[in-house]
């Protein structure tokens, strides 16, 4: 299991599942695009409380966001 790999696809899928851009998204969790894209591209790795304030803006439990499909 890739965690980052894990993290950009549901990322990606909860995001999408609300509508928002990449853009919109960053805004909402006070976080920048490039940094969700990066996430998303699997370029980067996640401190613990930017996945807390992902989760919270996805309105999610954060453990969703480690849930391999």
């Amino acid at each position: 299991m890739d965690i980052v790999k894990v993290f950009g696809n549901n990322l990606r899928k909860y995001r999408n599942e609300l509508g928002l851009s990449q853009e919109a998204f960053a805004e909402k969790c006070g976080l920048h695009r490039t940094y969700i894209s990066a996430i998303e591209c699997y370029r980067r790795s996640i401190a613990l409380e930017n996945v807390q304030r992902i989760a919270d803006a996805l309105g999610i439990e954060a453990y969703k966001l480690f849930l391999e499909e």
